[in-house]
């Protein structure tokens, strides 16, 4: 999930140590991989926005529209999770059926339906995610590793699809389909930023979000174990953290904007089209 007070968005070009295995015959522990959680149980992909920024200049259908292709996004966001996890070893995700592009596996009542709208009836604030994809980290083949290249997977996925989105936007909008000012490129131009801001959120290094994953691997041995203790308050710590250190929303904004920077290098071939 991803948590930021949104503000707005610059306008770009288109507006490793192997664990202890299980003995044999135990059952192994499943570690939940979720796209913000990066340790034990991991919550699921994490966005937090303030809706209104999101909804401005767009008439309800248009809003519908954003919501329901961020929802698309959040479900490929744990689908990659989830193959990658399948080339590391573990089938477990795959078993289960989240490896599709279906967003509907990846709906969370809770996460993906409740929260958000009781954000939204509180006054336009949106917390939320989807479920969290399996992961058994005794199959994967090099865990710590491994779990690291899972959980960079989901930002990953989310990175590559606003140069998706924002090449739409730039196919239609050079090639007439479409004013720059119409609904349709200011939904795709929306899409774009959701999926930079659940990228940027679920990198930074906060148990359980996926930059913690990374982290995990990167620290040695004797810090690595009381850091990945804080995954058990982790959505508490990342709310706190969110609503009461500005400088968070900062750091999560400042890394919006490089990305955005590098999707429109991407989109305008360095600026030649």
């Amino acid at each position: 999930m991803t948590e930021v007070a949104i503000v707005s968005c610059p306008s770009g070009g288109f507006k490793r140590a192997r664990p202890r295995r299980a003995r044999r015959g135990a059952e192994p522990r499943e570690e939940r991989y979720n796209a913000r959680s990066p340790g034990a149980p991991q919550e699921p992909a994490i966005l937090a926005i303030t809706l209104v920024q999101y909804s401005e200049k767009l008439p309800p259908v248009g809003i519908g529209l954003v919501i329901a292709l961020l929802v698309i996004s959040l479900g490929i966001h744990e689908a990659a999770h989830a193959w990658v996890a399948l080339k590391c070893g573990d089938p477990t995700a795959r078993d289960l059926g989240r490896i599709t592009l279906n967003p509907v596996p990846h709906i969370d009542p809770i996460m993906t339906i409740l929260l958000p709208t009781l954000g939204f009836m509180a006054g336009g604030f949106i917390f939320g995610g989807a479920k969290p994809v399996p992961v058994n980290y005794y199959n994967l083949r090099s865990p710590l590793r491994d779990m690291a290249l899972v959980a960079i997977a989901g930002p990953a996925s989310n990175f590559l699809l606003a140069v998706f989105f924002g090449l739409c936007w730039k196919l239609t909008v050079k090639y007439g389909v479409w004013d720059a000012n119409v609904v349709g490129p200011t939904i795709l131009a929306k899409t774009v930023q959701l999926n930079l801001v659940l990228a940027a959120f679920n990198l930074l290094p906060i148990p359980p979000l996926d930059g913690s994953r990374v982290m995990t691997w990167l620290l040695p041995r004797g810090v690595r174990e009381p850091y990945a203790a804080l995954e058990r308050f982790g959505l508490l710590i990342v709310v706190g953290l969110v609503v009461f250190f500005p400088p968070l929303q900062i750091l999560v904004w400042d890394t919006v904007d490089l990305m955005w920077s590098w999707v429109n290098a991407i989109v305008t071939l360095g600026g030649t089209w």
